[in-house]
């Protein structure tokens, strides 16, 4: 059989088994593997399996994966992300909308710490949707600040989305890591910018809250010692060369872990519970990119992710078109597939094209998943709206589908602007990995 045909058929039918629900992991890994195997051998197939599944889970680099989520478990269990939410509240509550510029900047500010945008977006419901339906909040703004606040966790560092970029395209994970600051900083400003005018337009949907003194908040400001501790201790660590990615996710947990037990905020059920979803989200994680390493090697075999760039890179087209039709296809891409499923799979397919225009892998990286995070808010995929959709069948079950998914186009807008500006202004993305290298 040709092989570029063996590729479109058996991209085909991984679109199909994309639509019975299986999970993605194992549909790339089945498809991958009967592709390869018919296009060189079932030996060779079992062989590339084997070592495929073995490599995810003994890589050192990937290590990093399960410690920055235990990370994040841990801080969510010791009371981490109430405390940034106080703060934020502390500063903002008295403003329209306030509360809901305080969520959008604690899950900045948790993102930092977590590194996962569906836990950032459990979190932050338990914290911020029961204090916004307490001042009387619209549900579609409440339960979309959170759900659109919670995809910084996908930028800002330690990122697990940007883990896997880094691993799949050989950049350096510090680098990237440092490059999604600015890039999460203008976005959460973004946001709350957005929220302004939309409660500006309607002051129903966000009245004001409790107004603090001066020395109240001030006073408040305490609450984020261990977030600055961490952050600057992991981050900054990269920055200035102390430590590699991966030791600094292990100074992250014993950070976290040492000013948890030295506060006595972490109760043992808690430090269970976070290793317990540490394990559970780490191994879906590490199963779904041994399953788009395998299926990216069918796609090599096939040829077709070269003959794709080799086609674009002879359209007569300037190359911000067709990075702008680049940009489309994850946009779309991600209203269907699961931002992390949809990186693994495409990364292969439109690097070299992106490289070969001349574009900085460093800054396609944070524009591509600037662009999936629209996904993980966009139906019908959407997952950080179903998780706080789920989230509320518990804490706010008045809450609707719909008013979520309508809360949420405002905060479309802001990250398109985003984009736009980082389009734009590229130095924001690079000026912080410029300093560093």
């Amino acid at each position: 059989m040709d092989p570029t045909m063996a590729g479109v058929i058996g991209i085909i039918i991984m679109v199909f088994l994309f639509m019975t629900r299986m999970p993605v992991a194992y549909v790339m890994m089945l498809v991958g593997f009967i592709g390869f195997s018919l296009l060189t051998s079932w030996k060779g197939g079992l062989n590339l399996m084997s070592r495929n599944i073995y490599d995810a889970f003994a890589s050192y680099e990937l290590s990093t994966i399960p410690l920055f989520i235990l990370m994040g478990q841990i801080a969510f269990n010791s009371g981490i992300s109430r405390r940034l939410y106080s703060t934020a509240y502390h500063f903002l509550g008295d403003i329209r909308g306030g509360l809901a510029m305080a969520t959008v900047s604690a899950c900045t500010a948790f993102g930092a710490v977590c590194g996962s945008s569906p836990a950032t977006a459990a979190t932050m419901s338990t914290v911020g949707i029961p204090e916004m339906k307490r001042y009387g909040y619209a549900n579609s703004l409440s339960a979309a600040s959170v759900a659109s606040g919670g995809g910084l966790g996908m930028i800002m560092p330690p990122s697990v989305v940007l883990i896997i970029y880094g691993v799949l395209t050989e950049q350096s994970i510090g680098a990237l890591f440092v490059s999604g600051i600015l890039p999460a900083i203008l976005l959460t400003a973004l946001f709350v910018v957005g929220i302004y005018i939309q409660c500006r337009l309607d002051p129903a949907l966000g009245p004001k809250g409790d107004t603090f003194t001066l020395a109240q908040k001030l006073k408040s400001l305490a609450n984020l010692i261990d977030t600055i501790l961490i952050f600057v201790l992991v981050i900054g660590g990269l920055f200035q060369g102390w430590f590699t990615p991966t030791e600094a996710a292990s100074i992250g947990v014993i950070g976290v872990l040492v000013l948890s037990m030295i506060k006595r905020q972490l109760s043992w059920e808690g430090f269970v519970n976070s290793l317990y979803e540490t394990l559970r989200t780490s191994c879906m994680v590490l199963v779904l990119i041994a399953g788009a390493v395998v299926f990216g090697k069918f796609l090599a075999v096939t040829r077709i992710p070269f003959d794709i760039a080799s086609w674009v890179s002879g359209f007569d087209m300037p190359a911000f078109a067709i990075m702008g039709a680049i940009i489309l296809i994850y946009f779309i891409g991600g209203c269907f597939m699961d931002s992390l499923a949809l990186i693994m799979l495409t990364i292969p397919v439109f690097f070299p094209v992106v490289t070969n225009m001349g574009y900085d892998p460093i800054w396609f990286g944070i524009i591509i998943v600037l662009v999936t995070e629209m996904g993980v808010i966009t139906p019908p995929v959407g997952i950080n709206v179903y998780v706080v959709y789920g989230m509320c069948q518990k804490i706010a079950p008045d809450v609707t589908l719909e008013e979520v998914f309508k809360g949420i186009l405002p905060f479309m807008l802001s990250i398109i602007v985003g984009i736009a500006l980082l389009f734009i202004f590229p130095q924001i993305i690079l000026f912080l990995p410029g300093l560093m290298y």
